[in-house]
């Protein structure tokens, strides 16, 4: 297969519960499974996948979520909790930088007077939000033209993939690891309803444990699944996505409490400012307060 240079793949704190199920090098066969139902191929070869996921540290501001290369075709599946129409603008940018370095290793000159093939592109956005939201929508870059262009000429489609527990439940049932994740976020949402998120996502680990595809792999990265989910809650362009937060007050006071919740976890301060976008400083005043009121 031909090479593209992707960095060193590193776990994240704040990567998303997607990217880090479906994104991870132990987990192929999971995204090769999901490529098979949205793509409807019938891959076997789970080493086949040549993930060329874009890493933040090596590309400034510009992370996507999870991109691979199998049989030239180059792949870019993105998540979302919320709804967004500018996501084939972003794939644009994704992909100028995914083909900018396939052209680099592989030595392509596109100054010649012969064709030079590329990989075929294939972009899917899947959706997990609150808000309702159809099946399957096909988001088009034409639709942000300030002055309409219907002629096709330049055009560049995401096709949004609705994979809450309930909708598309077909596709769900042909890819088992993302039939798996929907439940579990399911699971998630359903507990936060009687119990604070820290709970409901323990409890949801702990159920799920036993299945037959990321179960295992949820319950081994347990702390890691925690701190995502928790972030996912707490950041403010998550409003509308796993759960809604509420107000700004609402908000800090949900921020403290996931701050709370990850002591226990025995996170190093630094890891936790950094997950909840707050300077250390806060932490540990926070945590100072929390150890005072324990004394009284």
């Amino acid at each position: 297969m031909t090479k593209v240079n992707t960095g060193n793949a590193n776990r994240e704190y704040k990567d998303r519960l997607f990217r880090f199920v479906f994104g991870a090098e132990e987990n192929k066969a999971y995204l090769l499974s999901l490529c098979n139902v949205v793509s409807g191929t019938d891959y076997t070869d789970a080493d086949a996948i040549e993930i060329t996921t874009l890493s933040d540290a090596i590309y400034i501001k510009m992370k996507n979520d999870i991109s691979f290369l199998i049989d030239s075709q180059m792949n870019l599946f993105e998540h979302q909790s919320t709804f967004n129409p500018n996501m084939p603008l972003r794939g644009m940018e994704y992909f100028a930088e995914l083909y900018g370095n396939y052209i680099k290793v592989n030595g392509l000159n596109i100054y010649v007077n012969s064709l030079q093939k590329i990989p075929t592109p294939r972009y899917f956005v899947f959706y997990n939000g609150t808000e309702e939201q159809p099946d399957v929508m096909k988001l088009k870059l034409s639709d942000a033209f300030q002055i309409p262009d219907d002629s096709g000429e330049f055009e560049w489609t995401a096709t949004m993939i609705n994979i809450n527990y309930g909708h598309n439940q077909k596709l769900l049932e042909k890819c088992q690891p993302l039939h798996e994740y929907a439940r579990f976020v399911n699971l998630v949402r359903e507990y936060s309803e009687t119990m604070n998120l820290k709970e409901a996502i323990d409890l949801a680990v702990e159920q799920v444990k036993e299945w037959e595809c990321i179960g295992d792999f949820l319950y081994r990265w347990k702390s890691e699944v925690s701190v995502m989910l928790l972030t996912e809650f707490d950041q403010k362009s998550y409003d509308n996505g796993l759960i809604k937060v509420g107000v700004e007050k609402g908000k800090e006071e949900e921020r403290k409490k996931n701050i709370r919740n990850m002591f226990t976890l025995n996170l190093p301060p630094e890891i936790i400012a950094k997950t909840c976008e707050v300077s250390v400083d806060y932490v540990l005043d926070l945590k100072k307060d929390l150890e005072n009121n324990e004394r009284r």
